[in-house]
């Protein structure tokens, strides 16, 4: 008899590719996890994974199982949510996604009242990036995600928390001055430090800093921005910092200065499925969220 667990267990290998990652994902060991794709593939009589040295490939039928799979799973999660719809908000468990350059600068102000306001919540966090929240929302492995918007998803529904405004960070003492505002047209011969490709903060300060050259990027492959405010700090060059990550990225090695009006600014929202009943909880937590950066 085919299982919800084995579907599940079938989508993170069609997901990751590997039976180790796939079991990681699926919290559970590996032998566990190929044991019961090996059940789903004696209950369908049918092959669903080729398995190589290091790796796995999906089958023909492998492939289009998994995807009718996926597209189950995401309906058991829309019915869970329907049959909590009458429940008050942010109770019982909740699946939030977060992108890390949100993650840990928020929710060290928004835990303590998460769970002083709402003891009920069994809050479950993700925290990667965008693209990978994007696919497991929709897949119905998250219930909410918090991410920079637009995510341009018209199969998601969402709602604005906040406002995040960038600042420039460059080391101490390079500043000409008097030098209180930036223009971004002016940095067009600054050396800017970005995070790695994939990250929506990235695209974010490309799009702010639009008139530099691509000769005066530099991206060093850094994943954190802890990691980019440590050469920033050095002398390597300047940054697009979120205000919200200032109290916890700036030393007295870093100084900040803000851009001229309008000041660019990312806005910081919740999306959810059209098809779930989530919208309440993104309310509740949206109004928290702004008590907690007011």
């Amino acid at each position: 008899m085919v299982t919800l667990r084995q579907l599940r267990y079938l989508t993170a290998i069609s997901e990751t590719r590997h039976f180790g990652r796939a079991a990681k994902l699926c919290h559970v060991t590996q032998p566990a996890l190929s044991m019961q794709i090996q059940d789903l593939e004696h209950s369908l009589d049918v092959q669903l994974v080729e398995r190589r040295r290091g790796s796995v490939a999906l089958t023909a039928a492998g492939a289009e199982i998994a995807d009718r799979a996926s597209t189950i799973l995401t309906a058991v999660a829309d019915l869970e949510n329907y049959a909590s719809r009458d429940r008050p908000a942010l109770v019982g468990p909740l699946r939030l996604g977060i992108i890390p350059s949100i993650a840990p600068y928020l929710l060290p102000r928004a835990l303590p009242e998460l769970h002083r306001l709402h003891p009920d919540l069994d809050l479950r966090i993700r925290e990667t990036q965008t693209s990978a929240l994007v696919d497991e929302l929709a897949h119905g492995d998250l219930d909410l995600i918090l991410a920079a918007l637009p995510l341009g998803r018209p199969d998601f529904e969402t709602l604005d928390a906040f406002q995040d405004r960038f600042l420039v960070a460059r080391q101490a003492g390079s500043g000409r001055p008097g030098d209180e505002r930036i223009d971004p047209a002016s940095m067009a011969s600054e050396h800017l430090l970005l995070l790695e490709e994939g990250h929506c903060l990235r695209d974010q300060a490309l799009s702010v800093c639009s008139s530099l050259s691509p000769g005066t990027i530099n991206a060093f492959g850094a994943s954190s921005l802890s990691t980019v405010m440590h050469l920033v700090a050095n002398g390597y060059g300047i940054t697009l910092l979120p205000e919200m990550a200032a109290d916890i990225e700036v030393t007295d090695r870093v100084e900040l200065v803000r851009f001229t009006e309008p000041e660019p600014v990312r806005t910081i929202g919740l999306a959810w499925r059209r098809s779930s009943t989530r919208r309440a909880d993104a309310q509740a937590l949206a109004h928290l969220l702004r008590e907690v950066r007011a």
